[in-house]
């Protein structure tokens, strides 16, 4: 099982930390400069600033500004990590599951999701969820991947919508709600994912009228509970 990474620069601590090299660091890496990037940011990283530390983690893990080294990616990647930095815990989590730098191992991967899923990170609900409902890692159960994909899906994940709708469509982990799988596919499906709006119109054909109408109506409130309705 493979996870794409999000290695994205998280720049919300800037004004907390108040230090020049972290501004320096960050200027850097906005003009592409990430050698200076790296350097800057390093001696932050080695006081144990976690943004600092998750910075030199992706900067080590997409080989910008240095050798690509996914060791030394997980290395600053835990450091941060363990400091309870969500993204960090999200992208040492992938390299555990992909065994980039690390030893594969699923039970790892699963551990360092969780930590980043109860803080809201949205791709590791969705693959803690992913995680459950394979028994990767953690012991098979529908009812933790419904969860999971809930959390994610009230974020406006799509596919976690759409595998939630399937987890509704079949009646795992959850009774059979064929009118809630519908609605969750269509608001995957408004999010122009391909999967969802298959499973929406092979769905449809089961569905009377009424239940598709109430389909559509739930979906609309599914989506008010994290933003508007998307637009067409």
């Amino acid at each position: 099982m493979r996870f794409k990474a999000l290695l994205c620069l998280l720049l919300l601590g800037v004004a907390a930390l108040a230090r020049a090299e972290y501004l320096a660091g960050a200027m850097a890496f906005g003009r592409g400069d990430y050698q200076t990037a790296l350097a800057e940011w390093r001696p932050l990283a080695e006081r144990g600033e976690a943004e600092a530390q998750f910075n030199l983690g992706v900067l080590y893990d997409g080989g910008l500004g240095t050798i690509q080294d996914y060791a030394e990616a997980a290395r600053w990647y835990e450091r941060a990590a363990d400091q309870g930095h969500a993204k960090a815990q999200f992208n040492l989590a992938v390299l555990h599951a992909n065994g980039l730098g690390v030893a594969r191992n699923m039970e790892e991967a699963a551990r360092w999701y969780r930590q980043a899923a109860i803080q809201d990170q949205i791709e590791a609900q969705f693959n803690l969820g992913l995680l459950y409902e394979d028994g990767a890692g953690v012991a098979q159960s529908d009812v933790a991947a419904a969860y999971w994909y809930r959390l994610a899906a009230y974020q406006g994940h799509a596919m976690a919508q759409n595998n939630l709708g399937i987890l509704y469509a079949n009646g795992r982990g959850m009774p059979q709600d064929l009118v809630a799988a519908y609605a969750w596919y269509e608001l995957a499906a408004k999010h122009r994912n391909l999967k969802a709006s298959a499973n929406r119109d092979r769905l449809a054909g089961q569905l009377t009228p009424q239940q598709l109408e109430e389909g559509r109506r739930m979906a609309v409130e599914f989506a008010k509970r994290y933003r508007r309705w998307p637009q067409d």
